[in-house]
C-alpha cells in the first residue's frame, strides 16, 4: 500500500509538472505586445521581424507602414489574441462575443474569408505579418472602391470600422465617438511617421541581417 501510494504521488507530481509545462508552452505561443507601443522606432527595434515584414509590405503596397500600424494600435493595442468582450444573459452568465473580431487587426470572420478568397492568402489573424497584409489589402480596396487616399488615415479608419458600404452611406456621420477615434488614429499615424523618419536609417541593420530577413 505504501509503495502504491508513493507511486501514485509520483505520477501525480509528474502529471502536474507536464500540465504546467504545457500551459506555459501554450501561453508562450502568444507574442507579447511591444513594451513601448507609442513609439514606432522602439517597436521595430524590439521586434525586428515586425520591422522587416512592415518594410516588405510597404514596398509591395506603397502604403506607409505608419498607417496600418496606427490602426492596429487602436484596434488591438498590438495584442495577438485580442477579442471583443462577451455579452451576458441576465447580466451574469457569459454569452457570445459582441462581434467575431479577432487578432491584431480585430478582423471579423466574414471579411477575413473575403480577403482569403480575393487574394488566395492563408495565414492567421494572430500573426503580425498576416494581419498587416490584410490591413494593407483593406486600405488598398478602400482606395479602389471609395476613392479614399492611401495616406488618409482618418478616412481609411472610418472605412475600416464601418465597412465599404457603410462608409459610402456615411454611417459614421452621427457617431461622434467614432469620428473622434478616427482623428486619434490620424494623429497616431502622423506621430509614427515622424518617429520613423528620424530612425529609419538606424533601423536598416547590417547587410547580413537585411539579407537574412528578406530571404526568410
Amino acid at each position: 500500500m505504501a509503495v502504491g501510494g508513493f507511486a501514485r504521488r509520483v505520477r501525480g507530481v509528474a502529471t502536474s509538472a507536464i500540465l504546467g509545462l504545457s500551459a506555459g508552452a501554450l501561453s508562450g505561443c502568444v507574442t507579447p505586445p511591444p513594451r513601448h507601443p507609442g513609439n514606432i522606432c522602439d517597436i521595430f527595434r524590439e521586434k525586428r521581424n515586425w520591422y522587416y515584414a512592415a518594410m516588405r509590405q510597404e514596398a509591395r503596397w506603397h502604403i506607409p507602414a505608419s498607417i496600418p500600424m496606427a490602426m492596429m494600435k487602436h484596434e488591438s493595442a498590438f495584442r495577438a489574441d485580442a477579442r471583443t468582450r462577451r455579452t451576458h444573459i441576465l447580466w451574469i452568465i457569459p454569452w457570445k462575443r459582441i462581434t467575431t473580431a479577432y487578432g491584431y487587426g480585430q478582423i471579423e470572420n466574414g471579411v477575413w474569408r473575403e480577403y482569403q478568397r480575393s487574394t488566395g492568402a492563408g495565414g492567421s489573424r494572430t500573426n503580425y505579418a498576416d494581419a498587416l497584409q490584410f490591413m494593407n489589402w483593406y486600405i488598398t480596396t478602400s482606395h479602389k472602391v471609395n476613392g479614399i487616399p492611401l495616406t488618409d488615415a482618418m478616412r481609411q479608419y472610418l472605412a475600416y470600422h464601418e465597412g465599404w458600404g457603410g462608409y459610402r452611406r456615411r454611417s459614421y456621420a452621427n457617431k461622434a465617438w467614432l469620428i473622434g477615434l478616427a482623428k486619434q488614429v490620424d494623429r497616431r499615424a502622423y506621430i509614427y511617421q515622424k518617429q520613423f523618419d528620424s530612425c529609419k536609417e538606424d533601423l536598416k541593420g547590417s547587410l547580413w541581417e537585411r539579407f537574412w530577413h528578406w530571404l526568410f
